[in-house]
């Protein structure tokens, strides 16, 4: 297999792990099982069934099993369970049955799909329950169960197989990054108007009506809400539902992105910041700073990032410069941003709306409307594992009000080098790179760029004319590291679109006709 369909197979995968029903033959493998189960049944199996053992090594955190048979065709059926190494009455017995409904499913400690349930995955032998409620006199039916183990550390599309994409082909996506729902603080109106947690369902059909591509949600220290979204997204099926957690903290809040594995988050005594970030780095995880200029007091104890000692911040890969309604407010957290790009961090900034309603937009700090901030990411396609990549790639705008349309990108080009928002690009001293910045539906907007953390006046005529319009511009290199990336701040005089840096790197001489775009 090529690399790069092998890392496509990869990037796929993650919409298996919330799919809820798969047919096999649309499902090829993206590592080979470790386990290949087949047999055969005939007519004597007719209201029978029949357990199919396997053994679960130790350190195994993840089971997945793909099923399949044939004979339908003679009418015969074949309902699935699964049992663990436990007595079939206790919960370390009885694992799950979804019947005919599901040929692929995936239990661990954490999470499992609508049918099963999650659990400790003890070693030792497991089965797969078979039940046989019609073969014919006769007939013979023979199945296939591939199953995969899932280690510690693992990313969890890499512990299983693969499935389509909720979307196929490149694009820009746009998401909310930080929702709240029942499973931690969020809560709206019920039936009878009393004020109740929220379901995750309120939060998936608000962000369809925002025309949001994806989120994620991030409830407090926990994902609970995996089993939730598992069970939503064959449902949603336009809308890709992303695992998170908000870390939660004394002295500081971050997102996690990308896996559902445990993590001790409890920054005290002689655990800080810089422990929970290297475990969460060795779940491969994706993680930004929340909100990070707010109080941190008997206000919002901890809502401000004040890690002590500090956060080494090689460990985090991102900053939310707009949560919710901030930006252009004091708790905005584009200056704290800029200053880590001025101290060499290169932090992706994202926004989030931080909804804890779903029913109904809220006001002040409590946060925005589903959707208000929106992250705006370019990816591969729309999957999980893409989402993440296109977020530490950096190229991604903040579309601060929510619209459905605004648009910037920006791309920097010297020679045959050129760098998007998020890239490199090396300039020796006296080289020249022209820079272009695109605007989609922004007219009347004014286009603001930012050199090294102040205003840049290197635009001759910054007002947006059209609906889609390109503005160049050329800088020439000094030798030194620098940063540079655009705003658009509207009509209204308010921040609509916050863009993400192309950086600069010095160069004694003249690099070769290489292309740098890393991050």
């Amino acid at each position: 297999m090529r690399a790069a369909t092998f890392l496509q197979a990869l990037a796929l995968a993650m919409f298996l792990f919330f799919a809820g029903t798969a047919r096999a033959t649309d499902v090829p493998p993206s590592r080979t099982a470790d386990v290949l189960l087949e047999g055969t049944l005939d007519g004597r199996d007719h209201q029978r069934y029949r357990t199919v053992p396997f053994d679960v090594p130790a350190g195994t955190e993840r089971i997945t099993v793909q099923f399949e048979y044939d004979g339908r065709e003679h009418k015969t059926t074949v309902d699935l369970g699964l049992l663990g190494p436990g007595a079939f009455a206790t919960p370390q017995g009885f694992r799950g049955w979804s019947g005919g409904n599901k040929s692929l499913f995936t239990v661990s400690s954490t999470d499992a799909t609508p049918s099963y349930l999650s659990g400790t995955i003890e070693p030792g032998r497991w089965s797969l329950l078979l039940g046989i409620p019609n073969i014919r006199a006769g007939s013979t039916s023979h199945y296939r169960a591939r199953v995969w183990f899932g280690r510690a550390g693992e990313p969890v599309w890499q512990s299983g197989v693969s499935a389509p994409p909720l979307r196929p082909g490149e694009g820009w996506f746009r998401g909310d990054l930080h929702l709240h729902d029942a499973h931690s603080d969020g809560s709206c109106r019920s039936q009878s108007g009393a004020k109740v947690p929220c379901p995750v369902f309120l939060t998936a059909q608000a962000a369809v009506a925002r025309g949001l591509d994806f989120i994620a949600i991030t409830d407090h220290n926990t994902t609970s809400h995996a089993n939730a979204i598992r069970e939503l997204q064959p449902y949603f099926d336009q809308l890709l539902l992303m695992p998170g957690r908000e870390i939660t903290t004394f002295s500081g809040h971050a997102n996690l992105f990308g896996s559902v594995a445990p993590l001790d988050f409890r920054v005290a005594g002689s655990r800080d910041w810089n422990a929970v970030l290297r475990d969460a780095q060795g779940m491969q995880a994706f993680v930004s700073i929340n909100h990070p200029i707010r109080p941190s007091d008997e206000r919002c104890m901890g809502c401000g990032w004040t890690p002590w000692p500090a956060a080494d911040l090689r460990l985090l890969q991102a900053v939310e410069v707009v949560n919710g309604m901030d930006a252009d407010t004091p708790y905005s957290g584009i200056p704290f941003w800029h200053a880590q790009l001025d101290a060499g961090h290169r932090l992706t900034a994202i926004g989030g709306s931080d909804n804890h309603d779903a029913a109904q937009s809220l006001s002040g700090l409590g946060g925005g409307a589903v959707g208000q901030p929106t992250t705006v990411v370019h990816a591969s396609e729309l999957s999980t594992s893409a989402i993440l990549d296109g977020l530490r790639s950096g190229n991604v705008f903040v579309d601060v009000q929510g619209s459905r349309d605004r648009a910037m990108s920006m791309r920097a080009t010297s020679g045959t080098r050129t760098a998007a928002m998020g890239g490199a690009i090396a300039l020796a001293r006296g080289e020249t790179a022209r820079f272009e910045v695109r605007t989609e539906q922004v007219t009347g907007a004014r286009v603001v760029v930012w050199m090294d953390g102040k205003e840049a006046a290197l635009l001759t005529n910054p007002i947006v004319a059209s609906a889609s319009q390109a503005f160049a511009f050329d800088w020439t290199g000094d030798g030194g590291d620098h940063w540079l990336r655009a705003d658009v701040r509207g009509s209204d005089g308010k921040l609509w679109l916050v863009g993400n840096p192309v950086y600069m790197r010095g160069t004694a001489v003249r690099p070769g006709a290489e292309s740098i775009e890393d991050k």
